[in-house]
């Protein structure tokens, strides 16, 4: 044994099973690289502001996927149903097949219910509307006994409900008392009286 141990036909056994291992271990490193395309990298590009189905065909292009995980808070900088956000982001290298998330505008702002405001002065009700997410446009006097008490609302001179629901930060149009009845009724006494002395 030990003089096979010794022998060149030893020394040639082990140089060789030294060179299948290596050759094996290259081959494998080989074969990992291609199947798992370890080389190959997709730089991922610019969705923002683009349309899910734009989305599509420009990541079908270049083997990559998506997936949508959320609609943000609607921006009115960004086309409806549009790209918002995306991870990776544009310019990032991933591998082919790779899953984009991404994040889309809602189509509108989401609606908001009108409180009940009616009877209530305009300063109380300008608080309270612009709270919930409403502006405030213009103003209209009705004659009324309240002054500056908001007695409807409007959209384009059209009567709006407490209780309807509106796209947020719609434009809300206040019909306001002018007071001036109760004025009236005022100077109608002082008249009345003066007449009777």
């Amino acid at each position: 044994m030990f003089q096979y141990i010794k022998s060149k036909e030893f020394l040639r056994t082990i140089i060789s099973i030294i060179v299948i291992v290596l050759l094996l271990i290259f081959g494998l490193m080989k074969w990992l690289n291609y199947h798992t395309k370890h080389d190959k990298k997709i730089e991922v590009p610019n969705l923002d502001k683009l349309t899910l189905d734009k989305t599509e065909k420009v990541l079908q292009k270049i083997n990559l996927n998506f997936i949508v995980i959320d609609s943000a808070s609607f921006n009115p900088k960004y086309p409806p149903k549009s790209v918002i956000e995306q991870n990776p982001v544009a310019g990032d290298f991933v591998k082919e097949n790779r899953k984009i998330y991404l994040t889309l505008n809602p189509s509108g702002y989401r609606k908001i219910t009108i409180p009940n405001v009616l009877d209530q002065t305009k300063r109380q009700v300008v608080i309270q509307l612009k709270s919930v997410g409403f502006r405030i446009g213009k103003e209209r006097f009705i004659p009324d006994l309240g002054k500056d008490v908001v007695r409807g609302l409007e959209i384009n001179n059209k009567e709006i409900m407490p209780g309807n629901k509106l796209p947020k930060n719609t434009i809300i149009d206040l019909v306001l008392g002018d007071g001036l009845e109760e004025r009236k009724r005022d100077t109608l006494k002082v008249v009345i009286k003066d007449t009777i002395q």
